[in-house]
């Protein structure tokens, strides 16, 4: 029943933007952190940012720190991550991530494709 379902990946060049979204489904995100991560092809998976559950704390990494921010909605039960200035090394598929205590769900990915 839980799902997660990202959207907004495409394929852009060098200093453009995109804004991703991931829809929850079957549960209410209000309880959980959000997390943000990618996969390039041939590396680790790289954690992006996180947002606490009433949106009290935001988090984001330092390699994306100044052209990512990431933001929720808890009424439209959505995550977001809002994307400037992207660069070809943020090529990946982008997942989002819902945790609490007691459970945690994963998306399937949207694909971020940055060429210069």
């Amino acid at each position: 029943q839980a799902q997660l379902v990202e959207s907004g990946g495409g394929s852009v060049r060098l200093g453009e933007s995109l804004r991703l979204s991931c829809v929850a489904s079957g549960f209410s995100i209000s309880t959980y952190a959000m997390t943000w991560f990618r996969q390039a092809p041939e590396k680790e998976r790289e954690y992006v940012a996180t947002i606490g559950s009433s949106g009290d704390f935001a988090n984001v990494a330092d390699s994306v720190k100044g052209r990512f921010t990431v933001s929720r909605n808890n009424a439209k039960n959505t995550l977001y991550l809002q994307m400037n200035n992207l660069k070809p090394d943020d090529t990946a598929v982008y997942r989002c991530y819902a945790g609490n205590s007691d459970n945690s769900f994963w998306g399937q990915g949207t694909q971020v494709t940055v060429s210069s």
